[in-house]
């Protein structure tokens, strides 16, 4: 084995992050999404809502007031999940347990709260504080803000969501400045309009906002789930590379609506309904819309979110189960969509820095800024076993494990994971069938969840030092081979 050597991930040239649970489905737990897809994303994006001075808050909208509503948006207040945080709130409901989740598998956080949008500076700065300890959180507030469903465009008018904009990130920048404040509006619509919808009333906030963003469905059933998708009366199939012309001209307005500075700009939610296309046509379309991204030279956008792993309509990788919402349906997109994050393009940045021996210190500042230890392993060909064992110390550690273009978990107290999986599906391991070597590389993101407040960066770094190095155990043949024996002595 040679001597390991430190690794700096920084952005991709496009990162991909993750809706996971929403109106249309729940949470699904970060073990099982990295099992399917393989890789973690940069952030996964919840869908929470914070309405505390309604009536019927804190229970869910459908459930507070279930008669009260004839189609899914029509409930006093928008039908996420409730924000329980905040203001006489408590950080252990499960927006909290699903960030600490999120955060131990290595990535970051994207929080998409709709907010009521008369709520005080206390109420906001409550959420932010909230979020401190969370490392590099984006926080998208009110998104689709030029639309007419959310029950915040339903109590004010745009001009006043606007301003509620304004305000809500100059209160986040100042209580919790790791928090980037995301502005979500519906962009441009038409080609041939100059401007992007209500670009005016919005300007304002475009100069306030940290990130830029549009969402973007290739097709969409909108009269989900009040209707089947029998007709065109509540559904629509785009054409993709018109929504891919229309999505970068919104980036272009953004940069005029700031006066030339180019802000990040990402589409918060992407993907096209099966409810619409059916099964593989929307596959199709998720891979022409990404190759279109791979093609285009200028490299305008900076991520997109999958909306969303599992969804109780057509508009996730699995459908939920309906017999058992644990349980999930994989869509032909999944198998797509896993090969296209596979794609260099789409993938994390990484430079080696420096030799390292134990004990050595490892940063994560977040999924796009993290380091990581490289470990070379001696490998002839591809093997049938390969296995990381944790000794002493080693083996309370958090850890993301990356071997053969696979990543693995480690949670604490666990002794043995088996990477053997990185090299199922594939002739070949992409190494010689002589001698060769592999590498792992291991990243320690924090084990709560949270970061240590307490360090003089602990807001957006979180240091963990190794004392020790995995052992692995690697074979290319079972121990006993059942075809090769001609006796059989075993007992009953």
């Amino acid at each position: 084995m040679r001597k390991p050597f430190k690794v700096l991930f920084g952005p991709a040239t496009c990162a991909v992050d993750l809706c996971d649970g929403s109106e249309r489905g729940e949470y699904v737990n970060q073990d099982y999404i990295l099992t399917k897809l393989r890789r973690p994303h940069r952030a996964i994006n919840l869908m929470y809502c914070y309405y505390p001075n309604d009536k019927g808050w804190p229970q869910r909208a459908s459930v507070a007031h279930a008669h009260d509503a004839a189609f899914a948006w029509d409930y006093p207040y928008d039908d996420y999940f409730p924000y329980t945080g905040g203001l006489g709130g408590n950080t252990t409901g499960p927006v909290f347990e699903q960030m600490r989740d999120i955060r131990r598998h290595g990535q970051d956080v994207c929080l998409t709260l709709t907010m009521d949008p008369f709520l005080s500076d206390e109420h906001i700065a409550s959420v932010a504080r909230d979020l401190r300890p969370f490392g590099r959180v984006t926080v998208r507030i009110n998104h689709e803000a030029t639309g007419s469903w959310f029950s915040f465009n339903k109590r004010a008018t745009y001009e006043e969501v606007a301003a509620f904009f304004v305000r809500a990130c100059g209160v986040f920048h100042r209580e919790a400045p790791n928090c980037k404040v995301v502005l979500c509006l519906d962009g441009c619509k038409d080609l041939s309009e100059r401007k992007m919808v209500m670009e005016d009333i919005f300007t304002d906030a475009a100069k306030a906002a940290d990130i830029v963003s549009v969402d973007r469905y290739l097709a969409l059933h909108w009269g989900w789930p009040n209707d089947v998708c029998e007709d065109a009366r509540s559904a629509a199939d785009y054409d993709t590379d018109d929504i891919y012309k229309l999505a970068k001209k919104s980036f272009r307005r953004y940069i005029a609506m700031n006066d030339g500075v180019k802000k990040p700009m990402v589409m918060s939610e992407l993907n096209a309904d099966g409810d619409v296309t059916g099964p593989y046509y929307q596959a199709e379309k998720m891979k022409r819309f990404c190759d279109r991204l791979k093609e285009d030279r200028e490299h305008w956008l900076s991520g997109f979110t999958m909306y969303q792993f599992r969804d109780r309509g057509r508009l996730g990788l699995e459908i939920e189960d309906p017999n058992n919402a644990d349980n999930g349906i994989e869509q032909p997109v999944l198998a797509v969509y896993r090969d296209i994050i596979q794609d260099p393009f789409f993938q994390p940045s990484r430079k080696r820095t420096a030799a390292a021996k134990c004990p050595v210190t490892l940063r994560f500042g977040g999924a796009e800024d993290f380091e990581g230890l490289s470990v070379p392993v001696a490998v002839e060909g591809r093997p049938l076993f390969f296995e990381a064992y944790f000794d002493g110390e080693l083996a309370e550690e958090n850890l993301m494990l990356e071997v053969n273009g696979t990543w693995f978990y480690k949670k604490p107290g666990v002794r043995c994971i088996d990477m053997s999986s990185a090299w199922f599906g594939s002739e070949e391991c992409g190494c010689a069938k002589e001698e060769s070597e592999v590498v792992v590389t291991i990243v320690a993101p924090p084990a709560s969840g949270e970061n240590d407040l307490s360090l003089p960066d602990g807001d957006v770094n979180y240091y963990r030092t190794l004392t020790a190095l995995p052992r692995f155990r690697v074979r290319y043949a079972p121990i006993l081979d059942a075809r090769k024996q001609t006796d059989f002595k075993g007992k009953c």
